[in-house]
This record gives structure tokens, sequence and C-alpha cells, in this order.
């Protein structure tokens, strides 16, 4: 599989339900926020101009560890708590498919949908 564009990665994330972008901590790192009621939390940060890109995304702990145990590009998130959020480097060896099943679950548990 080729490498996924960072235009595509946005496109789906901003497709979910509320979400947003926002640049809380400066113009290096894009994050992908859902507005609640009065609130807004994160379920997805990219590392801009990564290459190859660099998503974190928030996943239940226990998949967390055994994602990192199953592909080397998958390792605790950088920056964040690592129990709860990985980091993937998108270089084909996880298909768009599973890409999109890990920013869902990620969208589910800062929504709880």
């Amino acid at each position: 599989m080729k490498e996924l564009s960072h235009k595509s990665v946005e496109q789906y994330l901003l497709s979910m339900p509320n979400a947003y972008l926002d640049y809380p901590f400066g113009p290096g790192v894009a994050v992908y926020k859902v507005r609640s009621d009065d609130d807004s939390k994160m379920f997805a940060l990219i590392q801009e101009k990564s290459d190859p890109l660099r998503l974190s995304l928030k996943c239940d702990p226990l998949l967390a560890q055994t994602l990192r145990d199953k592909f080397e590009t998958v390792m605790p998130g950088a920056h964040l708590n690592k129990k709860h959020w990985n980091t993937i480097v998108l270089s084909g060896q996880l298909s768009w498919s599973e890409i999109q099943d890990l920013i869902r679950h990620s969208y589910q548990l800062v929504t709880g949908d």
C-alpha cells in the first residue's frame, strides 16, 4: 500500500460528527478535536510535515499494547499519555481500512459513542 497523504487522512478525520481542526500547540501539530456541549476533546494529532505521516490516536490501553507488539510502525504516543495514545507511522504497514478503524475507535473513546 502506498503512503497516505495528510490531506486524505485529514478529510477522514474531519468527516467525524462535530470534528474540527485546531492548533493549540502551535503550527507544527494539527490537532483534531470533537465538540461536545460546552467542551472539546482531542482524538487525533498529525505531526505537520512528517514524512511518512505520523498520526497519534487515542486507544484502549490493551489494544494499544497489542498494536505496538504487532506492528513496528505503532509506538507509544509521542508527547502524550503513553498508556492511552499511540503514534502510528503511516508507511503502509497498516492498511487504510485499519487506520480508519483506529480513527473511529479513538473518536468513540472521546465521545463515548
